[in-house]
Parts: structure tokens; C-alpha cells; sequence
């Protein structure tokens, strides 16, 4: 029986895309480039993979770096050149995609960072984390701007500038304004 108000006959939403080298284990987070054609994995082995998405749908392989843990997120910069990563080893890693540079290490959470977000208009990145904060990075400074406390874990973040979301573990969803995120 057809979904009422949907005819999606003869539509394909099935397309197989093949990367190599491909992760070893599951894969946590996915983020194309706002950019370019380049997308970024974070897996479960610890892996952060980037490649670049041909026409026709062939990926080539274009860089990788480590983490010490199982890595689950990340996000890019607005300039399409920089990605962030974080995960299991309570860190973040900036890392210079196309310049081949090593990555920068921020260190501060005290339990895994589950979720990113680069505010482009405030040339910040906010990381969530399951240690119950969120932390605002000047990514030219080694400690957070700012530490706002969270009622529980961060299990997910979006934003839309000037809004950003926050769900919990408790079940709850908290808003912020981040032209004032400590009202």
C-alpha cells in the first residue's frame, strides 16, 4: 500500500559508495567539507579518514590521523580546509586537512567528547562532552574560553547561529543563545 502523499515509485535511494582504505570497525560521524568534495569518518578503531568524492561517486583516499581512543565525532571549519575530531581519549584534534600539517591537541574535558561545532561567527569551536560541559575553544589559545556546565551527559548538538541545541542524557533538550550562552 502507497505512503499517503508520497509516490516514490521508480526513485533509487540506494547508492553504493565504496571507500578504501575503509574503517576497521563502526563508524561514528560522517561530515562533508563545506567546501569541497571531501568527507571525513570517524570510526570506532580510533581512525579519523578524509576522502575526496570524485564525480560519478569513485572516493580517493586523502589523509588520516590517529586518536588514543575510539574517535566520535567531528566537524569542519568554515574555510573547508581545517577538520576537528574528538573522542574516547577526552581530547580534540585539529587537524590541517590539505596542508599535510600535524594536528593541534586540545585537552580539557574529563570524560569522552561526544559532539563539535565551529560557530563561524564567533571563530569558535564548541565541544560537548560527556563530562557534562561545554566547552568554547579560541583554537589559537590551549585552554576553553569558556566552560558552561550541562544537567547531564551531551549526547547531541546542532546549531543555527545564533541558536544552539543541546540533548542530554536525561532526555532533554537545552537551548542556548550563544549571543549570551550564560542566560
Amino acid at each position: 500500500m502507497p505512503s499517503p502523499g508520497f509516490d516514490l515509485t521508480g526513485c533509487c535511494f540506494r547508492c553504493l559508495l565504496q571507500v578504501t582504505p575503509a574503517p576497521e570497525d563502526s563508524v561514528s560521524s560522517l561530515s562533508f567539507s563545506p567546501k569541497a568534495n571531501h568527507l571525513v569518518a570517524t570510526s570506532w578503531d580510533k581512525q579519523v579518514r578524509c576522502w575526496e568524492v570524485l564525480p560519478g561517486g569513485a572516493c580517493q583516499a586523502k589523509a588520516s590521523i590517529s586518536h588514543d581512543e575510539p574517535v566520535l565525532c567531528s566537524a569542519w571549519k568554515d574555510d573547508g580546509m581545517t577538520v576537528f575530531s574528538g573522542g574516547c581519549d577526552k581530547q580534540i584534534k585539529m587537524w590541517p586537512l590539505l596542508s599535510g600539517g600535524q594536528p593541534t591537541t586540545f585537552s580539557g574535558h574529563e570524560a569522552p567528547v561526544k559532539e563539535l561545532a565551529w560557530v563561524p561567527q564567533m571563530n569558535l569551536l564548541v565541544s560537548g562532552s560527556w563530562d557534562k560541559t561545554l566547552r568554547y575553544w579560541d583554537i589559537r589559545q590551549p585552554q576553553p574560553v569558556h566552560v558552561q556546565q550541562l544537567p547531564e551527559r551531551c549526547y547531541a548538538l546542532s546549531l543555527c547561529y545564533p541558536l544552539m541545541v543541546v540533548g542530554t542524557a536525561d532526555r532533554n533538550i537545552v537551548v542556548f543563545n550563544l549571543q549570551n550562552p550564560q542566560a
